[in-house]
């Protein structure tokens, strides 16, 4: 059987900014973001990558045509010998009848209803309903399949399958939280032999949305809603714990079942004012850095007392040991081990794809049936392309011009000479084998150095990245040696950096560049069986230099996709003062250095 999986729409983008106003990225980030497609071929996902690595434009809600194609070509299918095309949205007649009775019941003006029915009913008949879906994919593929062959399943029941399956099956507690699904904003629940169990007492409605709330006040401090919440989540680390908080009193209020409501104005301006009153501000303190660590702060505490307050219900409603978090809020790794350690969980999983990448491949593996993986089936974030030495070659004579190479002769060789220059404080971009999927790089597409310079992360930041000094670094460590560095918790491991652990005393000295202002860092690690070139360069490096692991950070810069292809790795590299470029055995270097 052949499912794929898949995210987008033709045109979102453009509904959204005539409808509502959206303008600039923000068209692409209210549904179908992270447009993506994944391919699963008889039981195994095969393929994945987002459409944003191929287009080039970063956070697109696009059809990901470019995606699918890839994931068909890569594997030797074609569309007819695809069984079932999965889609990570249902608005099902009896969603559109919901949407329709939340304006009827508001307390809008009734002109403003009658404008909000007009453009509800314009987006759901020419965007969201299964015709205008189906329709959507006949346009841009240009192949008609049987109309039963597209199956759309749920938002948040394909997040929680993305994360399901690539925890490994099993039973597990659910919780799932983001900006919106359908008509709700977060679930939980259990999966038990399969079964997915709903707890509907505890689901929060949209218009309560902790994310859409988090996504406000990551506006209201300069930074763009659905796509830098990070930023305000790396800020809040700059000041102490607010002593209190007044959008705990009142903006947010808890009930008993779990759930919580949250009232803050939909208009900018009206949350703008409210926020302006609850912390003191105004348009001259929004710029200062002193007032906008106090108010993330804020918005951080906010997230960990809700999602507190959620897991509170879940384990007095479910005996299950492990926890699966999934949706855009898992992403906030801070609140992840808050989570973990002050729970009775003694396991919690975030998938790579644990926000709305993910989507596809939840749809997809759902969709196939694959309620349990095989005990033996290896999970891994490589699934998107790669290119062969005939590819990076082509590409590198394309820039001959402008830099030059050396090959080396096998990988040991490449894992040597790269830890030669990493010993040292050069910025390394390394390209090496299947793109990873999701939002963060994890060691194939990565810009990489040295974290035992106490002043390397200014220079990535300022020189390579281009973007926010405050901004801190992952290290990426061998598994086997993260609890001696890192005080892990219940965690074991933390492949896809969605936890932040301690950076124990003894080590916060000698690798001052991986150490958030706070004294955490937000850890990956590596054993050989997810990552054999990246585990040698560590185990090299650390020989080499007695510095335990390296600084890992995508290789992009500030509002661009994370490369992809080899091509889009020399645009970048001579685009910043990265030293070195190793893609595949090349080390290569800028003419003139």
């Amino acid at each position: 059987m052949i499912v794929l999986g898949y995210n987008g729409f033709s045109r979102g983008a453009e509904l959204f900014g005539r409808l509502y106003g959206a303008t600039g990225v923000g068209r692409n980030l209210l549904v179908g973001h992270d447009a993506a497609a994944a391919l699963v071929v008889d039981g195994e996902l095969v393929a994945a990558v987002e459409e944003e690595r191929l287009s080039r434009v970063k956070k697109t809600s696009d059809f990901p045509v470019n995606a699918i194609e890839w994931c068909l070509e890569s594997a030797g299918v074609g569309l007819d010998q695809v069984d079932v095309f999965a889609f990570p949205w249902r608005f099902s007649p009896a969603v559109a009848e919901e949407m329709i009775t939340r304006i009827c019941d508001s307390d809008l003006p009734v002109t403003a209803k009658f404008d909000a029915l007009r453009s509800t009913g314009e987006l759901y008949t020419d965007m969201l309903s299964r015709d205008a879906v189906y329709g959507d994919f006949v346009q841009r593929t240009g192949y008609e399949p049987d109309p039963n062959k597209l199956v759309l399943v749920p938002h948040h029941l394909a997040h929680l399958m993305c994360g399901a399956y690539l925890a490994g099956g099993g039973d597990a507690a659910f919780l799932v939280s983001d900006g919106r699904a359908e008509t709700l904003s977060s679930v939980m629940g259990e999966v038990r032999d399969g079964v997915v169990r709903l707890f509907e007492d505890s689901a929060v409605p949209m218009t309560s949305s902790l994310g859409v709330a988090y996504g406000r006040i990551t506006r209201y401090l300069g930074f763009v809603p659905n796509n830098d919440e990070y930023k305000v989540m790396g800020l809040a680390a700059y000041g102490p714990p607010p002593r209190h908080n007044p959008l705990l009193e009142h903006v947010v209020r808890l009930h008993e079942n779990g759930t919580y409501t949250i009232s803050i104005p939909r208009d900018r301006d009206a949350y703008y004012a409210l926020f302006d009153s609850l912390f003191d501000g105004d348009g001259v303190k929004r710029e200062e850095f002193d007032f906008r660590v106090k108010v993330a702060g804020m918005a951080q505490h906010m997230v960990e007392a809700i999602t507190a307050h959620q897991l509170r219900t879940l384990t007095a409603a479910s005996s299950l040991d492990t926890l699966l978090f999934e949706g855009g809020l898992a992403l906030n790794c801070v609140a992840n081990t808050k989570m973990l350690e002050r729970s009775s969980f003694t396991g919690m999983e975030v998938s790579f794809g644990a926000s709305d990448p993910g989507v596809a491949i939840g749809a997809a593996v759902y969709t196939a049936g694959l309620r349990n993986r095989p005990a033996t089936a290896a999970t891994t974030p490589y699934l998107g392309p790669s290119y062969d030495e005939r590819q990076v070659l082509d590409a590198l004579k394309e820039y001959a011009d402008r830099v030059e190479w050396r090959e080396e002769p096998d990988a040991a060789s490449v894992a040597d000479r790269t830890a030669e220059l990493l010993a040292g404080k050069n910025v390394v971009g390394w390209f090496q084998g299947r793109a990873e999927f999701g939002p963060r790089a994890l060691g194939n597409r990565s810009i990489l150095a040295n974290p035992s310079f106490p002043d390397i992360k200014d220079i990535i930041n300022l020189r390579v990245k281009h973007r926010e000094p405050f901004r801190p670094f992952a290290p990426v460590v061998l598994e086997s040696e993260a609890p001696r560095v890192f005080e892990m918790g219940k965690k074991t491991s933390s492949p896809y950096m969605t936890f932040v652990f301690p950076v124990r005393k003894e080590y916060r000295e000698r690798i001052p560049g991986a150490c958030h202002v706070d004294g955490t860092a937000r850890v990956q690690t590596v054993d050989e069986r997810q990552n054999p070139a990246l585990a040698e360069l560590l185990r090299v490096f650390t020989a080499r230099t007695e510095v335990p692991c390296l600084l890992n950070t995508s290789f992009n810069v500030a509002g661009e996709p994370i490369v992809c292809s080899p091509r889009d790795a020399l645009d970048c590299f001579l685009a910043t003062e990265i030293d070195y470029l190793v893609i595949d055995r090349y080390v290569v270097t800028k003419k003139g250095r």
